[in-house]
C-alpha cells in the first residue's frame, strides 16, 4: 500500500498536462486581444478613409 501512495504522489504526467493547457489558453488569450486590438484599428482607418472620400465627394458636388 505504502508503494501505490508513493507511486501516486511522485506521478507528475496530470501537473504536466494541466500546465500545458494553461500554457494554450494563456497563448489563446494573448492572441484574442491581439486580433480584437488589431480589429479595432483597421476598423478605424477604414473608417476615417471614408469619412475623407465622402468629404471629397461633397465638396465636388
Amino acid at each position: 500500500m505504502q508503494k501505490l501512495v508513493n507511486r501516486f504522489i511522485q506521478d507528475e504526467s496530470g501537473a504536466t498536462a494541466i500546465e500545458y493547457g494553461l500554457i494554450a489558453a494563456l497563448i489563446a488569450v494573448a492572441l484574442i486581444g491581439g486580433a480584437t486590438a488589431l480589429g479595432d484599428s483597421i476598423n478605424d482607418k477604414f473608417n476615417s478613409v471614408a469619412g475623407e472620400l465622402d468629404s471629397a465627394v461633397d465638396d465636388n458636388v
